[in-house]
Order: structure tokens, then sequence, then C-alpha cells
């Protein structure tokens, strides 16, 4: 039954690969993003469900998941009518890990969230549509400001609960 999931992820792949060579290329990038998407989500589910799940998984996960966004928001700072401020959705992870090295503390432990995990795919999501071809003007700048309100808010969430566990 697994080789029936992983055949139908690999023709998946094949049928969207093979369309790519069809789309004017501001639309490779999507369709190459959503396929990372995709991948992404297929990775932790098959790990999960093959109990092969380690303490570095989630971790190498979510650092790529950070790649992906910055990428995704350089190509939209660079193409996109919305310009440099996109980068405040792509910088976010880097961000607090600069600040960790001047406040050991941020460097801390955090217990699993569905509310991280669903923010996060909420950002990729939205840079991945910053990324379309014919996006509206209007709708650049409000997906921005949205997904910004969100990062704050789950960034802000985790440092409050760093800092009440650090050291005194």
């Amino acid at each position: 039954m697994q080789h029936d999931h992983l055949d139908a992820l690999y023709a998946c792949c094949r049928a969207c690969c093979r369309h790519v060579a069809d789309v004017s290329p501001p639309w490779y990038v999507v369709a190459l993003a959503t396929l990372a998407l995709v991948l992404d989500g297929a990775d932790g589910y098959a790990a999960r469900r093959q109990e092969h799940v380690s303490a570095f998984g989630p971790r190498f996960d979510m650092e790529v998941d950070a790649a992906l966004a910055l990428v995704l928001a350089l190509n939209a700072a660079i193409s996109a009518p919305i310009g440099w401020i996109v980068l405040s959705i792509g910088l976010p992870r880097y961000a607090f890990a600069v600040a960790g090295l001047a406040l050991p503390w941020l460097q801390g432990a955090l217990p699993d969230s569905v509310v991280r995990k669903t923010v996060c795919v909420l950002q990729l999501s939205g840079l991945l549509l910053l990324q379309a071809p014919g996006l509206p003007d209007l709708a650049g700048p409000v997906i921005v400001v949205v997904i910004a309100a969100l990062l704050v808010g789950s960034f802000l969430k985790d440092i409050l609960r760093l800092h009440r566990r650090k050291p005194a």
C-alpha cells in the first residue's frame, strides 16, 4: 500500500514537470514552488506514517521552509510590483536566528505548535500567490500585511514563551 502512495506521488511529479515546459517563465516559479510545497507536506506525512520521525526532521523541515520563503520573497521583490517590502515576510526566521545570537535564551526548544505550522503554510502560500502573473495590484500589499501580522503574532508568542523560561 505504501508503494501506491509513492507511485501516485511520482506520477503527479512527472505530470507537473511535463507541463512546466508548456508555461511562460513566471509560471515556472509557481509550478516548481507548488511542487516543492506538495513534496514538503508529503515527506512529513510519510515519515510520520512509517514511524521514521526524528528530532532532526522537523528542524530540517523548518529551515527548508525558511529558505523557500526567502527565495520566494526575493523573487517577488525583484519581479512583482509589490517591491522590497515583501522581504518582511521572507526574513523573520533569519531575524529570529540572529536575535538568538545576541539573546541565547531565544535558542531554546519550543513545543510543537499547530498555530506555528499553520502560519508557515499561510506564509508560503501567500508568497506563492505573489509569484503569480496577473495578480491584482491591491492583492499584493494585502497579502503582505496579513501574512506579516500573522508572522509577528506567531513569533511574539514564541518569544514570550521562551522569555518566561529563560534562566535568571
